[in-house]
């Protein structure tokens, strides 16, 4: 059974693993099982697309799940690999980039959740990077997107490269909130 962290990051497993007939979104019930002392979350609902039933069950982590945008605590996840927490933060920071530059200051606040997620996604990446080692092993690269992503620039999985994205990122985030601070 698949162990999730958290909601946030069994949600993020359901949007990667698409329909078999490629419709990748789906209206998800959801109900908590207790299933000898583990608590279940089960996940179902019918593919708007072709009508199959789409159904998941994650076994949640016994750990206290942390507080969204953030997918996990301390460890790294064991359902989604680094590739594709890459692609997620690669998504994210585009989109939001994207906005940034399209929208008055005074706006960009409304754009903080999507950055916070983005510098979430790449918070996870880091998990992958072994204690003393400067780059994450391709072996934990186990999705077809996550090997992809791997193989297309290796360089982007080191400690170098990871900890330059999250500055980054952290940096737009502190830009957001001097130039854009809350509404009252």
């Amino acid at each position: 059974m698949l162990i999730a962290r958290s909601m946030q990051e069994a949600h993020l497993y359901m949007d990667l693993h698409a329909c078999d007939c490629g419709a990748e979104e789906f209206e998800r019930e959801h109900r908590l099982e207790d299933r000898d002392g583990a608590m279940v979350a089960v996940y179902e609902g019918m593919c708007p697309q072709c009508g199959r039933t789409r159904s998941f069950e994650f076994r949640m982590s016994e750990e206290l799940p942390p507080a969204p945008p953030a997918f996990g605590g301390f460890e790294p996840s064991r359902i989604i690999d680094p590739g594709e927490f890459m692609w997620v933060g690669d998504r994210a920071s585009t989109d939001s980039g994207l906005r940034l530059l399209n929208t008055p200051t005074a706006e960009h606040r409304e754009i903080r959740p999507r950055t916070e997620y983005a510098i979430a996604a790449f918070e996870e990446v880091a998990k992958f990077l072994p204690e003393r080692g400067d780059r994450i092993p391709e072996a934990l690269f186990t999705s077809r997107r996550g090997r992809e992503l791997y193989t297309k620039d290796p360089e982007r999985f080191t400690r170098e490269e990871i900890a330059a994205a999250l500055e980054l990122k952290r940096s737009i985030l502190a830009d957001i909130d001097r130039f854009s601070p809350p509404r009252s």
